[in-house]
């Protein structure tokens, strides 16, 4: 009995050499773009850029036009933003604020209401931390945004995950952990009344 031939094992392949995806073509496209803005390169370099980052077939191709560009922070390396309901309670939207990678909410006495559904935001995920504690935790998100509650414990307050599954390309995932407690936390889409409210105020931007 003659030993067959192994096959050679494919070869590693660089990572440079790793072929860009639509997403990753667009983010640099959006880093050109703000680099443009804040004067860094000009317009005709940027057209350039542009035309070369759309067709770039890898990682590498890509990362020679942002090369010479500062990095973009990553989500991690921003603060959380905290809310704490307190007596009064505390709100962050429904205009448009900047959405760090880490949002904790502590409904307090007052609660917590946090709305996302007019902010612009390039995070593939947002981990949010809702504690019920007494008057309970809000979060809106808009539609094409989906929510992961599995780390999520309802406590006595319970949770009501109101949203659907359909998320969108190139939106955020939500991933909620904390605890119900008393008040209980409820993620949901927007309600008639803020959907009209939305509406108005697109009009009018």
């Amino acid at each position: 009995m003659t030993d067959q031939p192994q096959k050679p094992s494919p070869r590693p392949v660089p990572p440079g050499e790793l072929r860009a995806s639509h997403d990753e073509r667009e983010a640099v496209v959006d880093q050109l773009r703000d680099a443009a803005a804040e004067g860094r390169i000009d317009f005709d370099e940027l057209d350039t850029r542009l035309e070369q980052a759309l067709t770039a077939r890898t990682h590498a191709e890509l990362a020679v036009l942002t090369a010479d560009l500062p990095r973009p922070d990553l989500p991690g390396s921003q603060a959380p933003l905290v809310l704490k309901g307190g007596i009064s309670g505390a709100s962050r939207g429904p205009g448009r604020w900047e959405v760090p990678g880490r949002v904790i909410a502590h409904g307090g006495v007052g609660g917590v209401k946090v709305d996302f559904t007019r902010v612009a935001c390039r995070l593939t995920e947002v981990a949010v931390e809702a504690y019920g504690e007494t008057s309970g935790v809000t979060i809106v998100i808009p539609d094409g945004w989906a929510a992961d509650t599995s780390g999520m414990d309802p406590g006595v307050g319970g949770l009501r995950d109101e949203t659907t599954p359909d998320r969108l390309p190139g939106t955020p995932l939500v991933r909620l952990t904390g605890s119900g407690g008393m008040g209980g936390v409820v993620i949901r889409h927007p309600n008639r009344r803020e959907r009209r409210k939305l509406h108005s105020n697109a009009t009018h931007d």
